[in-house]
């Protein structure tokens, strides 16, 4: 059976309803003066998929994303575990839209913005975090690293269950006290890097620079708890899948998400070209 055909999967064409009570927040939170849309990528505007280059948007919320940004008094931004060039180059955001990468500690509010650098001893400690991940990555079949400006991605999607496990334990006993490493469990992902920094860090940063009175933000992943953990009770914020969360909203799936935006498009339209 593939995914087109599986009966448990909602397709992206498919009439979906969203939760009451969600339609309501997002009916209230249109209104606000400046209207800032954070979103994650992976598992939230695109499907998850084995091989992190081969990830796309799905082209409904594409559509609806890139309308939002050229709203008046609307900013569109991403926040995602991807370095800034990885997340260019899979979601093809608006030129508009703000970007948030590696977890917060690269950003980019436009032309000009400063690059993130690292210091000489930032840059040792990486090369040695480096060197530990290879050495358990020749050891664990289906593991793979990911190279982030800040930092290096242990991926163990594509292993055996008890060797992703094993894989990130050793990984975490290498690391979890060494001075100036920092690392973040994802799905099937080990993430370190030698900047501190979190997705809720980038809401507030995100938050002061554009002036928004109210922040809706959706992510699936354990990382984006650092951003729903941040709205306040003005804002919105949305769970996608079914694991813990502290969102007051959730929905099933990317697709959902899809949904979603289309309905704050329309109420957010309304909002800002209705006569004062």
């Amino acid at each position: 059976m593939t995914p087109e055909t599986d009966p448990a999967r909602p397709r992206e064409n498919a009439p979906l309803t969203l939760p009451p009570e969600l339609l309501e927040a997002v009916q209230r939170i249109a209104g606000t003066e400046h209207l800032l849309i954070a979103m994650d990528f992976d598992g939230t505007i695109s499907p998850l998929v084995d091989h992190a280059g081969d990830a796309r948007p799905l082209p409904r919320s594409a559509a609806a994303f890139a309308e939002l940004s050229a709203l008046p008094r609307t900013t569109t931004a991403l926040i995602s575990g991807r370095a800034l060039a990885s997340l260019r180059a899979v979601a093809s955001p608006p030129d508009e839209t703000l970007l948030i990468g590696s977890h917060g500690a690269e950003a980019w509010l436009g032309p000009g913005s400063a690059p993130l650098t690292l210091d000489p001893e930032q840059l040792e400690i990486l090369a040695d975090v480096r060197s530990i991940l290879e050495s358990i990555v020749e050891l664990a079949p289906g593991t793979l690293l990911e190279e982030k400006p800040a930092g290096v991605v242990l991926h163990t999607r594509l292993a055996e269950d008890d060797v992703a496990e094993d894989a990130v334990s050793a990984a975490r006993t290498a690391l979890q006290d060494r001075e100036g490493v920092y690392l973040k469990n994802g799905k099937r992902v080990l993430e370190t890097s030698v900047v501190h920094a979190s997705k809720g860090e980038g809401v507030d940063f995100l938050r002061q620079a554009t002036g928004a009175t109210a922040v809706v933000f959706a992510g699936d992943d354990t990382t984006d708890e650092d951003a729903l953990g941040r709205l306040g009770p003005d804002d919105v914020g949305i769970k996608v899948g079914l694991d813990f969360t502290q969102a007051q909203f959730r929905v099933e799936a990317p697709v959902h998400v899809a949904e979603l935006l289309e309905t704050l498009l329309r109420e957010r339209r309304r909002a800002v070209e209705s006569p004062s």
